[in-house]
């Protein structure tokens, strides 16, 4: 599994919104922020989901809005709608088989986050044309906008660290891939 860089251009390389919101992130935060592991303690077990099996991004978003209306209580519609909204801006696909799909919801009271291994990669609109296979999901409060940057920042950096990327695929058990999420960066 290739890292992919944050630079302009090149297989793997991001989307140029993502660079533009970590960039912007970083005048204001000194790189060690970064650090912190907001995704951690904001991932719960039960938000991580092995073998999905969709066929597109429809499929999936449908499927997320199952799960928080289920899990949180959220109504599918608006995680579904909100969602396909944000994916009409620009494609959530970073490359190397990853996504973060992220939208900010009305009303919603709490930062849910949800990761997904699909069983089979589905297109994305990543900027490698690699088909995706792990999703972080982010469904921030409408007003929490530098949170929200923060954490496609902190999700980001995550997922282009190869290693973690490696040990997260190796787990078979959401009870697995949390201690990895709890741990990242902190193991080698």
């Amino acid at each position: 599994m290739p890292a992919f860089k944050i630079e302009k251009g090149g297989a793997g390389a991001l989307p140029p919104f993502h660079r533009q919101w970590i960039e912007r992130w970083r005048v204001h935060h000194p790189v060690e922020e970064l650090q912190l592991n907001t995704i951690a303690d904001l991932l719960r077990t039960e938000d991580i989901i092995f073998d999905l099996e969709v066929a597109n991004k429809r499929q999936l978003f449908e499927e997320i809005g199952r799960h928080m209306e289920r899990k949180h209580g959220m109504p599918q519609a608006w995680v579904v709608l909100s969602l396909s909204r944000r994916e009409e801006v620009g494609a959530t696909g970073l490359g190397d088989g990853v996504a973060v799909p992220h939208a900010r919801i009305k009303d919603l009271d709490r930062i849910q986050i949800a990761y997904i291994r699909l069983r089979s990669p589905i297109p994305f609109d990543a900027p490698d044309d690699q088909p995706v296979s792990d999703i972080l999901v982010l469904l921030v409060p409408k007003q929490a906008t530098e949170e929200h940057l923060r954490i496609l920042a902190e999700a980001t950096q995550m997922f282009s660290d190869q290693a973690f990327r490696e040990r997260l695929w190796r787990c078979g058990q959401a009870a697995e891939a949390k201690k990895q999420f709890d741990a990242w960066p902190l193991i080698a």
